[in-house]
């Protein structure tokens, strides 16, 4: 049964590592015949949020205007989120932390999802992206009935482009093609 694919790529630079990972997984999603689609967050606005709670005594609209309205519509609208952040002082980063806390406008509505985390960072031992990994799984632990169905640790990559050779780009196409 093909399924509805968001790939959420918080990677700031065009072609960045975790940007290429994620092109990777979608074309696996893809040739397992699964309607696919990235947005890069580095291309839309997504503001802060203030903690007014305004969303949750108005039916999930935020009091920003900005792109993160259509981007929570798509994601409640997936089958399937993957979430790729490079990984900066351990951490992801702001980018993807950012979508993160504005989904708390509609979160419950985000109850049943199949997760993939992607994860890329210049650091070669897997075990030093575990916090970040936390930080997903904190996240997705807030989700009712969200499931974690795999990960992808992008380590050595560095400089852009650097995660080309690595096994990293087989494991997210298979992630891809099994989603």
């Amino acid at each position: 049964m093909a399924k509805k694919v968001l790939v959420l790529s918080a990677s700031p630079r065009k072609g960045g590592n975790s940007d290429l990972l994620c092109d990777r997984f979608l074309l696996g999603a893809r040739e397992a015949g699964h309607q696919a689609e990235k947005i890069r967050l580095r291309d839309r606005k997504i503001n802060y949020c203030t903690a007014c709670d305004a969303c949750q005594g108005n039916g999930g609209k935020c009091t920003h205007k900005d792109d993160m309205s259509e981007i929570l519509e798509k994601m409640i609208g997936a089958d399937v989120i993957v979430m790729a952040t490079p990984v900066w002082f351990y951490s992801m980063n702001g980018q993807m932390k950012t979508l993160i806390d504005r989904t708390y406008a509609r979160y419950t509505e985000l109850a049943g999802k199949e997760l993939y985390f992607i994860m890329t960072a210049a650091v070669g031992d897997k075990s030093l992206l575990e916090r970040t990994l936390e930080g997903f799984r904190g996240f997705a632990a807030c989700l009712d009935g969200a499931r974690e169905k795999g990960v992808v640790y992008g380590t050595g990559a560095w400089k852009v482009g650097e995660i080309a050779g690595s096994p990293a780009m087989q494991q997210a196409y298979d992630l891809g093609k099994k989603a």
